[in-house]
C-alpha cells in the first residue's frame, strides 16, 4: 500500500479562486482548489496541510477530510496589495504525505472602495464629435530602482491604458459591462517592467463603449448611463527602499478628444486615421494634439469592485478560406467561420488612402446580409498614414461576421493581408464530445462556436445587430451546457451579482435583460426571470461551489416571493404578458411569443421550477426552516398543476411538445401511469409532425430529456438527427458554423429570414448539447462538481461509439464508447478523489473508484433501444402498404421519402402537407388518409411502396 502511495502521490493544478482569472485577487480570502494524481486505484483524500508564505513567515495549516474544492482560506485574510505564497500536500489513508504541490504565488492589488484613491477625469469641454475617443495623458520622473507597480484602471466607458508606449496587459474592452450605477468594475496590473528610470509617461484612450452607447429598437435609441466618458487611474510605485509613491488621476492630467481614433461605437464601429498619430504616449516632452487639464467628475467610488472574473482577450486567429468579388467592386473575405471579434489588416498604402471594413454573418445573392444587423453599421475604416507597411485593427468595439467586404483596397488584396481575429472571455475549456458523425459534431461545434461569440464580458444573446444584451432566457436554457464547456463559474457569477443588483432595484423583479439598458418595466416573465434560480443552480451542480448558493440565495428567494405575491392561493401563474415559449416554429414570424404551448403552462412549470431549486439551496445551505417552507409550497404548486393541467391519462394542456417535455422533466407529474402517458403521447407527437421540433426556448433544451426519461430513446435521437426544416441539423445542412436564432434563420433557397429578429449566432436553440453530454457522452454530474460522475451512456441514431471529456475540478473523466456486433464496450477514466457511478444497458447501476476501468455488455438488437416502433419493430411488422400507418411509414426513412416523392409528382398538396400539420400518427392508416387524391393516385403510391419492398 505505502509504495502505491506516498511520494507516487502528488498534488498538481493548485489554484486560488477560478480558472483563467484575473493574476490579481478579488478577494482576501481566496478558496483554494487542487487535483491529486496518484497511482493507487480508488485514492481517497483524508488529510491534507496548507503552507501559507507571506511577509517573510511560513505557518502551515492541517486539514482533515477529503474535500480538495473550493477550501475555505485558513489564513489571516490578505491585505490590499500583498504577495504571499501557497503550497498543499495531501495523504489518504495509510500513506506518508505526497509530493507536496508547486508553490503558488499570489497577489493582490486594490480590493475594493476603501484602497482607490484616484478621482475620475474627463475632458474639459464638450466633444467635436458624435462618438469621440477621449486621450488622457500624464507625464512623470521616477527616482531610484523599483521593487514592484501596479497599475489600476476602470472607466465610464472602454479604457486602452499605454505606459511609456507600450500596452498595458492583454486586456481588451475593459472595464466590461456591469449594473454601472451599482458596481464598476476595475483591472489591476504588473507593470513593473513597464517603467523606465528618470521620465515616464502614462496615458489611456477611452470611447464610449457600453456606458455611452445608444440603446433601444426601431430608431428609438438613447444613452441610459449617466455622465461622460471618463478615467480613474491609480499607479502605485514600490520603491526599493520601501517609500510607496503614487500618481493618480486628477488636474495634473491632460485630456484631448484629437486623436487617429475619429469615433467608436460597440454597434457602429471604429474609425482610424493614422495620419493623427503622435507621440504623446511615448515621449514626456510631446504633449497630446489641443490637450487642456482634465476635470475631476463626480462618481461614486462605493461601485468601485475589482473584476474576478477572466478577463476578454484576443484569443484566437482565422485566416480567410476565400476571396471573391462583389457586384459593388469590392472584395469579399469568408473566413470559414462565424465568430465574434475584428480584422487585422496589414497595409502600405499611400496617404489618405481609406481602407472600408463591413461585417455580416451570412451572403445573399453574393454580397453581404447586414439587413438582420438592423441599426447596427458594424462598419471599420482605416486611413493610411503614407509611412510604409502598417499593422491596425480596431480597439473600442467588436462584430459578429463570417463575412468581411473590404473596399479601397490599394491594389490586389492578397490573404495575407487580412486576418480575423477572435475575441471573447478567456474562460478554461472543459468539455469535449465525439460522437463519431459528421453532422452531430459540426452541431456540437456550432454551439461551442456560439457560447464563445456570446461570452464577450456577459452572456449575450446575439453579438451582430444593435443588440448583444444580456437576455435572461437563452442563459436560463444554456448555462448547464455552457458548465459542460468551458469553466464559467467566474463569468456567470459575475454577471449573476448584476442580476441581483439589477433585481433589487426592482422589488425582487428579474429584468429580461442584465446589465438592464433597455430600463425594462417591472413586469415579471417567467423563464426569463428564472434565470435568479436555475443559473446558480447550474453553477453549483457543474462546479460545486456552494459560493455561488450563498451569494444569489436572498436573489433566489426574491425571484420566487415576487411570483408568489402574484400568484395568488391557486398556486398557478396565470394571465399577463409572458414570453412563453419563445420562438416556437409554429409561431408567427411577427409574433415569436404565440407558441403552441399555453404560456400559462409555461409560466406555473416554471415557478415549481424555481421554487424546487430554492428549496434545495436551503437544504445546502443549512436553511433547514425555509427549506421546509419552500418544498411544501413547491408541493402545492405540483397538486394545482396537475389538478389543472394534466388528465387521469396523461394529457397536458395545450397537447404540445414543450408542454409535455416541462411536465416530465420538471418532475410535474409524479404518478408514474400519468407520467408515462405523458411520455408516450409526447413521442406520439414527435413522430406525428414527422419528427421536426416544435419547441421552442422552453422546450428545446429538455425534450430529449422527457423522451428518454420515459422510454423513448429512439424517438429522442430520430428528433436530433432529423435534417428537415425546422431541426438542429437544419442550419448544419445549410452550412451554419453557429446556432441560429430562428429555426429558419435562412430559407431553404438559401435567401435570408426577413424577419426584423434574424441572428445566425444565438446560443439558446443549442441547449439540447447539455442531453448529447450525458446522453451520447454518457457524463452527468451524480453530485453537484462532479465528486459523484454518473456514467450512463444511451446507444442510439446509429451511433456506433462516441468519446467524451470532462476537466472537472478533480481532473479528467474520460469516457468512451462502442458498438460491435450487439456488444458494447465501455472505458473510463476517473481522476483521484471522485467515484463513478455506471449504468451499462440492461443492468443495475454500480459505483466505481478512480482509475481506469473497461466493461462489456451484450446490446440485444444491436442498440435498437428497446422502444416500440424501433429497429426490430420495423423489422417485424412486414410490408409497407396502404393498410400500414402513417407513423410506420415515418418510421422508415425510405418509405416517407418514396410517399413524398409520389405526392410530389402527382402535386398532391395535402400530403405534402402532413409534417407541418403533425399527420403521421400511429392512428391514422395511409389508405384512409389519401382524401381528394388525383385518379389513379392511390395505386401510384401503393406500387411505389411495393417497389420499394421489392428493392429491400
Amino acid at each position: 500500500m505505502r509504495a502505491a502511495g506516498g511520494r507516487s502521490t502528488r498534488v498538481t493544478s493548485l489554484r486560488a479562486e477560478g480558472r483563467n482569472r484575473p493574476v490579481f485577487l478579488a478577494t482576501s480570502r481566496p478558496a483554494l482548489s487542487w487535483q491529486v494524481v496518484s497511482a493507487m486505484p480508488g485514492w481517497i483524500q483524508q488529510a491534507c496541510e496548507v503552507e501559507v508564505v507571506r511577509s517573510g513567515s511560513t505557518a502551515v495549516f492541517p486539514l482533515d477530510g477529503d474535500v480538495s474544492q473550493a477550501v475555505a482560506w485558513p489564513a489571516e485574510p490578505l491585505g490590499a496589495y500583498e504577495e504571499a505564497s501557497v503550497r498543499v500536500r495531501v495523504r489518504a489513508g495509510g500513506e506518508p504525505w505526497s509530493t507536496p504541490s508547486e508553490w503558488l504565488e499570489l497577489r493582490t492589488g486594490p480590493l475594493g472602495p476603501a484602497d482607490w484613491v484616484a478621482p475620475f477625469v474627463a475632458a474639459p469641454r464638450a466633444s467635436r464629435s458624435e462618438r469621440p475617443v477621449v486621450r488622457f495623458r500624464r507625464a512623470f520622473d521616477l527616482d531610484g530602482g523599483v521593487r514592484s507597480a501596479v497599475l489600476s484602471v476602470t472607466a465610464h466607458g472602454v479604457y486602452h491604458a499605454v505606459l511609456n508606449g507600450r500596452t498595458v496587459g492583454d486586456e481588451v474592452l475593459a472595464p466590461g459591462w456591469t449594473a454601472y450605477a451599482d458596481r464598476l468594475l476595475f483591472q489591476s496590473y504588473d507593470v513593473t517592467d513597464l517603467l523606465l528610470p528618470g521620465s515616464n509617461v502614462l496615458g489611456a484612450s477611452v470611447a464610449d463603449g457600453w456606458y455611452r452607447e445608444r440603446y433601444g429598437f426601431g430608431g428609438r435609441t438613447a444613452v441610459v448611463y449617466d455622465g461622460a466618458a471618463a478615467l480613474s487611474v491609480q499607479l502605485r510605485i514600490e520603491r526599493l527602499d520601501g517609500i510607496v509613491d503614487w500618481v493618480v488621476t486628477g488636474p495634473e492630467w491632460s485630456a484631448s478628444d484629437v486623436g487617429p481614433v475619429l469615433s467608436a461605437s460597440i454597434y457602429q464601429g471604429e474609425h482610424y486615421d493614422a495620419r493623427l498619430e503622435d507621440r504623446a504616449f511615448v515621449d514626456p516632452d510631446v504633449d497630446l494634439r489641443d490637450g487642456a487639464a482634465a476635470v475631476a467628475v463626480t462618481a461614486d467610488a462605493t461601485r468601485l469592485r475589482p473584476s474576478f472574473a477572466p478577463p476578454v482577450r484576443e484569443i484566437e486567429t482565422l485566416r480567410p478560406v476565400a476571396l471573391s468579388s462583389a457586384a459593388s467592386g469590392a472584395t469579399i473575405v469568408d473566413f470559414g467561420q462565424n465568430l465574434v471579434g475584428w480584422l487585422r489588416l496589414r497595409v502600405d498604402a499611400p496617404g489618405g488612402t481609406t481602407v472600408r471594413l463591413r461585417h455580416a454573418e451570412v451572403l445573399q445573392h453574393g454580397e453581404l446580409a447586414v439587413g438582420p444587423l438592423r441599426d447596427a453599421a458594424a462598419t471599420d475604416s482605416y486611413t493610411s498614414a503614407g509611412a510604409g507597411e502598417a499593422t491596425w485593427s480596431p480597439r473600442f468595439t467588436f462584430h459578429g461576421f463570417r463575412y468581411a467586404e473590404i473596399s479601397g483596397w490599394p491594389g490586389e488584396l492578397a490573404p495575407t493581408d487580412v486576418t480575423a481575429v477572435v475575441v471573447h472571455s478567456d474562460m478554461a475549456r472543459t468539455g469535449w464530445l465525439d460522437t463519431g458523425d459528421e453532422m452531430l459534431d459540426r452541431l456540437h461545434a456550432n454551439v461551442v462556436w456560439s457560447w464563445r461569440g456570446n461570452s464577450l464580458g456577459i452572456p449575450t444573446d446575439c453579438p451582430q445587430r444593435d443588440e448583444r444584451m444580456g437576455w435572461t432566457g437563452d442563459i436560463a436554457a444554456f448555462a448547464p451546457t455552457a458548465g459542460y464547456l468551458y469553466d464559467c463559474a467566474g463569468f456567470l457569477a459575475s454577471w449573476l451579482v448584476d442580476l441581483a443588483l439589477e433585481q433589487s432595484r426592482r422589488g425582487g423583479v428579474v429584468p429580461v435583460v442584465v446589465p438592464d439598458a433597455l430600463a425594462t418595466s417591472g413586469t415579471p416573465a417567467a423563464a426569463w426571470g428564472d434565470a435568479a434560480t436555475l443559473v446558480p443552480e447550474a453553477l453549483y451542480r457543474s462546479f460545486g461551489d456552494e459560493t455561488v448558493l450563498e451569494t444569489q440565495y436572498e436573489s433566489m428567494r426574491a425571484w420566487v416571493e415576487v411570483v408568489r405575491t402574484r400568484v395568488g392561493d391557486d398556486h398557478l401563474w396565470t394571465g399577463g404578458f409572458q414570453y412563453g415559449d419563445w420562438l416556437d416554429p409554429s409561431a408567427p414570424p411577427d409574433d415569436p411569443a404565440r407558441a403552441r404551448t399555453d404560456p400559462d403552462v409555461v409560466a406555473s412549470a416554471y415557478y415549481y421550477r424555481s421554487t424546487s431549486v430554492l428549496a434545495a439551496a436551503a437544504r445546502v445551505l443549512g436553511r433547514a426552516e425555509q427549506a421546509r417552507e419552500y418544498e411544501l409550497l413547491a408541493g402545492q404548486i405540483r397538486s394545482a398543476f396537475v389538478r389543472e393541467y394534466v388528465t387521469e391519462a396523461g394529457r397536458v394542456l395545450s397537447d404540445a411538445h414543450s408542454a409535455y417535455a416541462l411536465a416530465i422533466a420538471f418532475g410535474l407529474i409524479d404518478d408514474p401511469d400519468r407520467r408515462a402517458g405523458a411520455g408516450d403521447r409526447l413521442a406520439e407527437l414527435a413522430r406525428a409532425y414527422g419528427y421536426r421540433i416544435r419547441s421552442g426556448f422552453v422546450g428545446t433544451p429538455i425534450v430529449c430529456d422527457a423522451l428518454v426519461s420515459t422510454g423513448h430513446p429512439r424517438t429522442a435521437f430520430r428528433l436530433l438527427t432529423e435534417t428537415g426544416c425546422p431541426s438542429w441539423l437544419y442550419p448544419v445542412s445549410m452550412g451554419a458554423t453557429t446556432i441560429w436564432e430562428r429555426w429558419d434563420s435562412m430559407l431553404e433557397d438559401g435567401s435570408v429570414n426577413p424577419g426584423q429578429m434574424t441572428s445566425f449566432n444565438h446560443y439558446a436553440l443549442g441547449a439540447v448539447a447539455d442531453w448529447m453530454h450525458r446522453a451520447i457522452g454518457g457524463i452527468a454530474p451524480g453530485s453537484p462538481g462532479y465528486r459523484l460522475v454518473e456514467i450512463s451512456p444511451v446507444p442510439g441514431g446509429g451511433l456506433r461509439g462516441a468519446r467524451a471529456r470532462l476537466e472537472t475540478g478533480y481532473g479528467r473523466v474520460d469516457v468512451a464508447w462502442a458498438l460491435a456486433d450487439e456488444v458494447l464496450t465501455l472505458s473510463a477514466q476517473i481522476p483521484a478523489n471522485s467515484w463513478a457511478r455506471v449504468t451499462l444497458p440492461g443492468r443495475e447501476a454500480f459505483v466505481v473508484g478512480s482509475g481506469t476501468h473497461e466493461w462489456s455488455v451484450e446490446v440485444p438488437g444491436g442498440g435498437s433501444d428497446g422502444e416500440t416502433g424501433g429497429t426490430a419493430a420495423v423489422a417485424a411488422r412486414g410490408a409497407l402498404g396502404l393498410e400500414s400507418s402513417l407513423a410506420e411509414i415515418v418510421d422508415d426513412g425510405d418509405a416517407m421519402a418514396v410517399l413524398l416523392a409520389v405526392f410530389d409528382e402527382l402535386d398532391y398538396r395535402p400530403g405534402l402537407s402532413w409534417t407541418e400539420k403533425g399527420a403521421w400518427r400511429s392512428d391514422s392508416r395511409l389508405g384512409d388518409s389519401l382524401v381528394m387524391l388525383p385518379a389513379g393516385g392511390r395505386e401510384r403510391v401503393a406500387r411505389a411502396l411495393a417497389e420499394l419492398e421489392g428493392r429491400r
